[in-house]
């Protein structure tokens, strides 16, 4: 089922913004144009992703500088761990940015 997070204009490229869904905290990401939703705490130390540093499909989190996949959730500097975080479905219905979760 999709949620309705926020619409277009309100997550400023390059950014992301913290939304809770069905009591799930989710960062919501745009991205050369494209939005992407993880879970919004980085599975090292919990760290609050939506603050992260994006670039190139990718989050760098705050704390420990820990870079995660926008796109599969894999944490993308060592890609044979299974330290990961769960990605979400997004998808804008007019001016509606919304995530399935």
């Amino acid at each position: 089922m999709y949620h309705t997070v926020a619409r277009v204009g309100e997550i400023a490229e390059g950014r992301g913004i913290p939304v809770e869904i069905e009591g799930r905290k989710i960062a919501v990401f745009l991205e050369e144009g494209n939005y992407y939703a993880i879970d919004d705490a980085c599975p090292h130390k919990g760290a609050p992703l939506c603050d992260g540093i994006v670039f190139d499909k990718t989050v760098t989190c705050t704390w420990h500088g820990w870079r995660f996949s926008l796109e599969d959730g894999r944490w993308v500097d060592s890609p044979t761990s299974r330290s990961r975080t769960a990605t979400y479905p997004v998808r804008v219905e007019g001016d509606l940015i919304q995530v399935a979760v």
